[in-house]
């Protein structure tokens, strides 16, 4: 009876697990990872591979024992990974959006890196606030009070600096017409004490090419670093790896900074196994990946687009890089 409730009983748990890894500098399925079209591209060797988690659902007594047992694998309460308010379509359907947010921010931040043009276009105006007279859909925005503006953030952090009540310059382009607009900036709501405009913006690649990401079946943000990087290496002159196997892991932002994620000590697992001998790290991950840190692979630790970037230069040279 212990045998047949075993095997038929399952458990309120799902096992996390290495998942495969994907070098982005490759091929899959006969497409480039990172296909880039329109432009010259640099010859690339080497790896940058991001990595992935495995996820098992749906296990019986035995099989969860035995997945625990073999320390390869993490058990973590079912709702964790599958919240029970939502569908699971409606968790693939999150999954898959933010992989495709990962995919843009990558494209955004290595154009910034590599100072390439990025417009940053005006998506909507509230109708009541403080720039709907001002401003219209489809607007570039250049600068605010004569500092210039390139990315979102930038856009939050100048305009929450400057205290409601003050009359501020936008200058930007209209029908590709530059136009000077004066607005009174307002209180944000929930913080009133910093600068509001009520308009969302969005950044746009100007740039005479294509990046496409060719990676199917694969959810969540972590990819964004290794996708830059990427794109960061098929762009400009010279190799990021050095011809060296490098995996890695974490979010970006189009402004170059690198987040934490989740599931590290599997994706360090995963990529030593495929034969990486240095693994980028968010820093705010750099604690869990140290108590699980892997024979022969190098952890670095990351916080930035340009950390990244320095330390696979100086590692290419073969100098030091800030490690974990």
């Amino acid at each position: 009876m212990l045998g047949v409730l075993g095997t038929v009983v399952t458990v309120p748990f799902a096992a996390l697990g290495p998942g495969p890894t994907f070098n982005t500098l490759a091929e899959v399925d006969g497409k480039q990872v990172v296909d880039i079209e329109g432009t010259p591209v640099d010859p690339t060797s080497g790896n940058l591979n991001m990595t992935t988690v495995a996820v098992r659902d749906g296990l019986n007594v035995f099989e969860a024992l035995g997945l625990w047992l073999s320390g390869r694998q993490g058990l973590v309460p079912r709702e964790e990974v599958y919240p029970p308010e939502k569908t699971e379509q409606e968790i693939q359907d999150a999954n898959q959006a933010d992989f495709q947010q990962s995919e843009n921010s990558a494209e955004l931040a290595a154009l910034h890196f590599l100072d390439l043009p990025v417009d940053l276009r005006i998506k909507d105006v509230s109708d009541d606030g403080p720039a709907a007279n001002a401003l219209r859909d489809g607007d570039t925005l250049v600068s605010i009070d004569g500092k210039p503006v390139t990315t979102v953030s930038g856009v939050q952090d100048v305009v929450g600096d400057i205290a409601p009540d003050t009359s501020i310059t936008l200058d930007i382009l209209r029908d590709g017409a530059p136009v000077s607009e004066t607005v009174t900036v307002g209180a944000r709501p929930g913080d009133t004490g910093r600068g509001y405009l009520g308009v969302t913006p969005e950044e746009v690649p100007n740039v005479p090419f294509d990046v496409t990401f060719n990676l199917a079946d694969i959810g969540g943000p972590s990819a964004g670093l290794m996708f830059t990087l990427a794109v960061i290496d098929k762009l400009s002159p010279g190799e990021l790896s050095g011809g060296r196997f490098v995996a890695g892991t974490g979010t970006i932002a189009s402004d170059g900074t690198v987040g934490p994620i989740g599931g590290i000590p599997y994706k360090l697992i995963a990529a030593r196994e495929a034969g990486a001998t240095t693994f980028l790290v968010p820093s705010e991950n750099c604690d869990e990946a140290k108590a699980h840190a892997q024979d022969g692979l190098q952890l670095v630790k990351v916080d930035s687009l340009g950390s990244a970037v320095d330390s696979l230069t100086s590692l290419r040279s073969g100098g030091d890089a800030p490690s974990c």
